[in-house]
């Protein structure tokens, strides 16, 4: 199985070969953690969730990497402004690392809901200072970096007359040059362009370290190209993250490895794309975002009603990882809806018996291969949900008693399902509510709608319209069918 993705350094697909044979390495730029996680979380998290889990299907050993930013990322742009975290902590009075706990709980919960796996290791900024410090000295003692006045700045003249800075974004300095700006405010930097390895801690400045050059913290580029080294090595597979980050954090990251080392750490860059409402990226900067939870509750004005967590995730697999995905109530009700007819035909499925007769057979054969195709061409979920679509209506062809099928065939059926629908794309068909005992609550709801279609066939609508009524409004969706009933949630 060959996988082929997209590399965001040199603009093509490429075929996937890691660096050593069935092991691979991972690192995603994760959250920085001074808010609820929002819709624009969940796309780069969902996105590496697929990527994590089809490498481990494909056989390779992966170790994956997804780090917490809790300190260094300030508040007007990388170099300037308060720290994020401490500005939350101030205004809460509250310690940074409380106000970091907390978030990164909630993070790590909608995580959990969204079905997203944890990583191999998720490492804090915080807790890499040292690491942060050293790689600084190694870029200082290479020349490619100055101190100036208890900071430390990238030297990004210099660095381009060796190699090439804007190599991953295909920009020149010039480009950079004019939308950087101005040196008001930044007088310690040598040129508008550099960027901050190392700041000196204001005063007010509640997070500090002491290192060679003063009292400070590390600036927020930092963080990765450090915990990569030290978790992944000095050379690695993969490094993901938002479409956003490929500008500055991605392009710095690259310039401070090579400056460091002599040679860029990754081999395979990838982004996703964004999420859009009305067209603008959602994010807390343009303070257009929802959180994970309002959608979870359908608490915010803008939206119609609750969405599941796994209506949430088919929302985002509808559509490939380096594509826009825009949000509005009636395209999620519609994820919603194309989900449900989905997990109805996997339900039926687990009920399929093989068949003859006069019906013709359905033919189901080559599916595995058509997804895992679909897979291996730079993760193409829409195409794998398109072929489970398809697979879908044989279900229901046989179901209805329109088409027969195989025993082979059938076993074969339901392990493809199990292995796209729940396993790769994480589709997972469980219920909160049975926490872990599906068996025992799907024997609870069959006995209540037992009771409903007894009190039908005794006439007692109050009773018959009561449990539906309330099953509905609870969630459930409920069919009389000529043999008795079916439901879902």
């Amino acid at each position: 199985m060959e996988l082929t993705i997209f590399n965001t350094l040199t603009r093509k697909k490429e075929l996937f070969k890691p660096l050593h044979e069935h092991h691979a390495g991972m690192y995603v730029c994760g959250p920085t953690v001074y808010g609820d996680p929002h819709l624009g979380h969940a796309r780069p998290a969902i996105t590496f969730d697929i990527l994590f889990r089809f490498l481990k299907y494909a056989g390779y050993k992966v170790r994956y990497v997804r780090n917490i930013t809790d300190v260094g990322h300030l508040e007007h742009d990388a170099d300037e402004g308060e720290d994020k975290i401490a500005k939350k902590a101030r205004l809460e009075q509250l310690e940074p690392m409380e106000v970091v706990q907390y978030y990164t709980l909630r993070y790590h919960k909608a995580m959990e809901q969204l079905n997203v796996l944890p990583p191999s290791i998720e490492p804090h900024a915080s807790g890499h200072i040292i690491e942060q410090i050293e790689l600084v000295k190694k870029i200082l003692e290479n020349g490619y970096a100055y101190e100036s006045e208890g900071s430390v700045y990238f030297d990004v003249e210099k660095y381009n007359r060796d190699h090439h800075y804007g190599i991953l974004s295909n920009r020149n300095t010039e480009d950079v040059l004019n939308a950087s700006r101005e040196l008001e405010g930044q007088e310690g930097k040598h040129h508008p362009t550099d960027f901050a390895l190392w700041k000196k801690a204001q005063p007010e400045h509640i997070m500090r370290w002491p290192s060679p050059w003063s009292d400070g913290f590390p600036g927020w580029h930092c963080e990765c190209t450090a915990m990569g080294k030290k978790y992944l090595g000095e050379h690695f597979d993969i490094h993901g993250g938002g479409m956003d980050l490929v500008f500055p954090h991605h392009e710095c990251e690259i310039a401070q490895a090579v400056a460091s080392q002599g040679s860029d750490m990754v081999r395979y860059w990838i982004h996703n794309n964004m999420i859009t409402i009305n067209g603008q990226k959602m994010g807390k900067s343009l303070n257009n975002f929802i959180t994970l939870e309002e959608f979870f509750t359908g608490s915010h004005p803008s939206l119609a009603q609750a969405y599941a967590p796994v209506t949430i995730r088919f929302f985002i697999l509808q559509a490939h990882y380096r594509s826009t995905v825009d949000f509005s109530n009636e395209a999620l009700q519609a994820a919603g809806k194309g989900l449900e007819r989905l997990l109805d035909a996997y339900a039926r499925l687990q009920e399929l018996t093989p068949s003859g007769g006069g019906a013709a057979p359905v033919d189901v054969k080559g599916l595995r291969n058509r997804c895992e195709e679909a897979m291996c061409d730079d993760l193409n979920t829409p195409t794998v949900i398109a072929h489970l679509f398809e697979a879908g209506k044989a279900v229901n062809t046989v179901h209805d008693g329109k088409g027969t099928i195989a025993a082979d065939d059938l076993e074969e059926l339901k392990s493809v399902f199990k292995l796209f629908l729940e396993d790769i794309l994480g589709l997972q068909t469980g219920t909160a509510a049975s926490n872990g005992n599906d068996e025992a609550y799907k024997k609870a709801v069959d006995l209540l709608l037992s009771i409903r279609r007894q009190a039908k066939e005794n006439r007692d609508w109050t009773t018959s319209d009561r449990i539906r009524n309330e099953m509905s409004a609870f969630g459930f969706k409920v069919k009389d069918t000529k043999d008795g009933f079916e439901w879902s949630l």
